[in-house]
């Protein structure tokens, strides 16, 4: 059964083998390639063999994988055409360690491919080949582009931000802002604002943070009364600084206190129960609710609506929308809690970087719709060339 290479047999060992590292990868890969055959009948069967260090003869060597020699092709791998080492139709198989073979960086092994058809086997060449790591993965090479791109059209959109105006939809929740401070102003009432149930690692609990700084600094202006309530002691010290902060550029350092921001409890319905109370006790004018919410959501601003305050919430929860929607007078939905800040602030930079974002989900959407109508042309016809076109966005990240 163990026929060295070049031994006569009625069967044929596998033609144009080839054995190298396997690229693009962290090493402890090798890759075997080798040219398909007329005997490739779901019937026969592919071995691979392998051992570390040389070896002169196949009998010496483990085997590392059997299968159908109809199966284990290039286009399996599903790799872009740009980092192909073959055709399609030839067949491909990566060495890693297991099956009794352990593969190590900078070892050298013996490699072979193996035909069987019923009682008859013929190995291929031996090869040597070491597996190394590589510095960079080029089928990830339309990432890198992509990353590059949308990057230029970021800072492009900030530089034109800087020299024109830039249309930003109007937002009926950001406009109400103003409205609910001078309405808690007039009736002499503090303002609420709760930053969600997550911390700072969140973005939505960023963003909270980030409209907290506005909300407080035209609190300040009025000089009206400002309340923080906090689950998380992190986010509590964060926005401490941000109210400060806007006390300051308000003019108004005098007025700003630590206790404004405050830590209640970690614990999801005891801070609920506590924020409630606040609410039936102190009656704010409004109320604001921005971040990530639970099942408190639901809880919290129906006893706000219920004191008469108005209620402005923003959440990137979408199962917690429809209570918002529901409960309180306006709500942001989705990405406007993100735009917030870039259209309360009207900065360049944000704005700039806001249009930049948009522009790039426009684009991603038409690449889907091009792409979709690539696929159904290449499915339609059987054409290979709308699979080399869809290969330039195949996982970009």
């Amino acid at each position: 059964m163990g026929n060295p290479a070049g031994a006569q047999t009625s069967v044929h060992p596998p033609q144009e083998v080839r054995a190298f590292d396997t690229p693009n990868d962290g090493g402890e890969s090798l890759t075997l390639i080798w040219a398909p055959g007329p005997q490739d009948r779901p019937d026969a069967r592919y071995q691979v063999l392998a051992v570390e260090g040389d070896a002169a003869d196949s009998s010496l060597m483990k085997v590392v994988a059997e299968f159908p020699a109809n199966s284990r092709l290039v286009k399996d791998a599903k790799l872009p055409w740009w980092t192909r080492q073959a055709d399609r139709q030839w067949h491909q198989f990566a060495i890693k360690s297991g099956k009794g073979v352990e593969v190590k960086n900078g070892v050298s092994y013996t490699v072979a491919v193996a035909f069987i058809e019923g009682e008859q086997r013929a190995v291929g060449p031996l090869l040597h080949a070491t597996p190394a790591p590589n510095w960079f993965n080029w089928n990830q090479l339309n990432n890198l582009v992509a990353a590059l791109v949308f990057g230029a059209l970021v800072f492009y959109s900030i530089n034109y931000a800087k020299r024109n105006e830039i249309f930003l939809r109007r937002i009926a929740g950001l406009d109400a802002v103003d409205e609910a401070i001078g309405r808690s102003t007039e009736l002499g009432k503090p303002i609420l604002y709760l930053t969600g149930a997550h911390d700072m690692s969140d973005p939505s609990t960023i963003a909270a943070a980030v409209i907290l700084g506005r909300v407080a600094k035209r609190a300040a202006a009025y000089e009206t009364e400002l309340m923080v309530p906090h689950r998380d002691p992190i986010t509590m010290a964060v926005c401490q600084e941000i109210t400060k902060q806007a006390y300051l550029e308000a003019g108004k350092p005098d007025l700003f206190k630590d206790d404004a921001n405050f830590f209640i409890t970690s614990d999801q319905f005891s801070y609920t129960a506590s924020v409630d109370g606040i609410m039936l006790r102190k009656k704010p004018a409004a109320n604001f609710f921005m971040g990530s919410y639970f099942a408190e959501s639901l809880l919290l601003t129906e006893t706000g609506a219920s004191t008469g305050a108005i209620q402005i919430a923003g959440t990137d929860s979408d199962h917690q929308l429809p209570f918002f929607v529901t409960t309180c007078d306006y709500t942001l939905i989705g990405e406007e809690l993100y735009a917030a800040s870039a259209y309360l602030s009207r900065e360049p930079v944000q704005i700039g970087t806001l249009r930049g974002q948009d522009i790039g989900k426009a684009v991603i959407l038409g690449i889907v719709a091009v792409g979709t109508v690539l696929a159904t042309i290449g499915v339609a016809t059987g054409a290979a060339w709308p699979q080399l076109v869809l290969d330039l966005f195949k996982d970009l990240k």
